[in-house]
């Protein structure tokens, strides 16, 4: 995985930044762990802008974002719920757990937004129920820019400050990158497993 990033990010620069935290965003095993400190080594090299690094991979998973909550505002909660009764054993959710997370989520709103786009994983899945929620658009995009802002930067500035360490990027980055989708597989394979159906 962490080569065909490399791959993509010098090939295309700030557009394959923009492009795979846009899928990260969508599609949450591509990790921005792994996309945006490459991104922050070609910023030290000076083959990208620092700032426009930043801004990037900003909007590629903002996109991502928004995609998710127009889904969640589009599909309602009565039609979420009914493809959780009929696909929850694959979703590894069951109607419960997606009752949990609109209450959660309508009990925090904004913060909600907020907090979630600073937790891997969390920061794709805290679209759906602020769409479901039909929470403000102009509310949602600025506290998920708010945080998407602060760890998109985080992650570049530790990649461009462990810029001299970049050939060794690779040797370490390759092996954690597999081990979280083997990971992701195993937990994943367990849910599924381990589903039960709430009583009607």
């Amino acid at each position: 995985m962490f080569d065909w990033i490399v791959d993509i990010v010098t090939g295309a620069g700030l557009a394959g930044v923009a492009f795979l935290m846009f899928v990260e965003n969508v599609f949450p095993p591509i990790p921005s762990e792994l996309i945006m400190p490459l991104a922050g080594f070609s910023a030290a090299r000076g083959d990208m802008s620092l700032i426009g690094v930043v801004l990037a991979g900003s909007a590629g998973a903002l996109a991502g974002a928004v995609l998710w909550y127009w889904i969640g505002l589009s599909v309602g909660l009565d039609l979420v719920n009914r493809f959780v009764e009929r696909y929850g054993r694959w979703l590894t959710l069951t109607t419960g757990d997606v009752a949990s997370a609109v209450a959660w989520f309508e009990r925090h709103g904004g913060i909600a937004v907020f907090i979630g786009r600073l937790i891997p994983t969390i920061r794709t899945l805290i679209s759906v129920p602020a769409g479901v929620s039909r929470m403000a658009l102009l509310s949602f995009v600025t506290w998920s820019t708010l945080g998407t802002l602060i760890w998109t930067l985080f992650l570049t500035m530790a990649g461009y400050v462990l810029e001299a360490q970049y050939e060794r990027v690779g040797e370490w980055m390759n092996p954690i990158s597999i081990a979280v989708i083997v990971g992701f597989a195993a937990w994943y394979l367990w849910r599924v497993v381990t589903y039960r159906k709430p009583d009607a």
